[in-house]
């Protein structure tokens, strides 16, 4: 069975660090905040504080060591990265999870973090959280259900969520524990010692930003490296803000990802709200999930 970090209680601290791209403390002000107003404490690292004037919240030493700071210190009871974007790939072999293993904690995030998740289940096989980070709290944001999820999960409720079902699904009703992330974070780590583990795992994918055919690319790095072959489900999240080439792909988005994989029989689905928009319900990675496609239901229920 794969480890679960404690559930938090009121009077935790959680610790949110920037181990990727800046992000500027103004814009985590309303996560800060509404943290407390849940009833936790809030430690704040150094790259929360970064005069950094490049792309990056820190130099690759300053984010590993407050990273680092952070999974050592038993006071920190969830680590909560304020940002993606990227980094997270030029430190995790230099981080040390000695102390972490000891005493496990949360670790939430998505996007670049996809990269801390699938090294965490792989090499050590404990839980973490793939969930909204710091902006999401902005704007009201920290009031809809996907923030509130996090809140859930946090506190040890058992996620279970539905969605429709669009264009493109395969029926089916099958259990696996649940991994995945960012596409261009899994199709990177593919022979790594960051590799994710996929064979009769239920599979989530997302990406922003991304023109079709660089999609279509990474999808067969997967393919080709054998990650899709035996899976027991795939969850196609939201790809937001997809670009197209002048000269068009020649598909919809939908239909290029069909092709890939209408050759197996596993149940999929798309558009599922896992995204780098504001619909990103937190998942709890290599927890036993059941993903069940209907007619016109999808529903994700975590197992006991």
């Amino acid at each position: 069975m794969i480890t679960l970090p404690p559930y938090l209680k009121k009077g935790d601290t959680i610790g949110i660090v920037c181990p990727a791209g800046f992000m500027s403390r103004e814009k985590m002000q309303s996560c800060i905040d509404t943290l407390k107003e849940w009833g936790y404490a809030v430690q704040l690292g150094s790259t929360t504080r970064s005069s950094s004037e490049t792309y990056f919240s820190g130099t690759d030493e300053d984010r590993r060591a407050d990273l680092q700071q952070m999974l050592d210190d038993n006071n920190i009871k969830a680590i909560l990265c304020g940002r993606g974007g990227y980094g997270t790939g030029r430190i995790i072999d230099d981080l040390r999870f000695k102390q972490f293993v000891k005493k496990p904690k949360w670790i939430i995030g998505y996007s670049d973090i996809t990269v801390l998740h699938a090294h965490i289940y792989s090499n050590l096989y404990i839980s973490t959280l793939h969930s909204p980070m710091a902006a999401a709290f902005n704007d009201g944001g920290n009031m809809n259900e996907y923030v509130l999820s996090l809140k859930d999960a946090l506190e040890g409720k058992s996620a279970f969520y539905q969605n429709p079902v669009t264009n493109f699904c395969r029926k089916g009703d099958e259990e696996g524990e649940l991994v995945g992330g960012n596409l261009a974070m899994l199709a990177h780590m593919v022979g790594t010692g960051s590799d994710i583990k996929t064979k009769n795992r239920i599979l989530f994918i997302e990406d922003v930003g991304e023109y079709q055919y660089n999609i279509d690319r990474m999808m067969h790095q997967l393919k080709r490296a054998g990650k899709l072959e035996k899976l027991n489900g795939l969850i196609f999240g939201i790809f937001s803000d997809t670009k197209d080439t002048e000269r068009p792909f020649g598909t919809s988005l939908h239909e290029m990802l069909w092709e890939i994989i209408k050759e197996y029989d596993y149940p999929v689905c798309f558009d599922f709200p896992v995204s780098h928009s504001d619909k990103n319900y937190a998942l709890k990675t290599g927890v036993r999930h059941r993903l069940k496609v209907g007619e016109k239901k999808i529903t994700l229920e975590e197992l006991s």
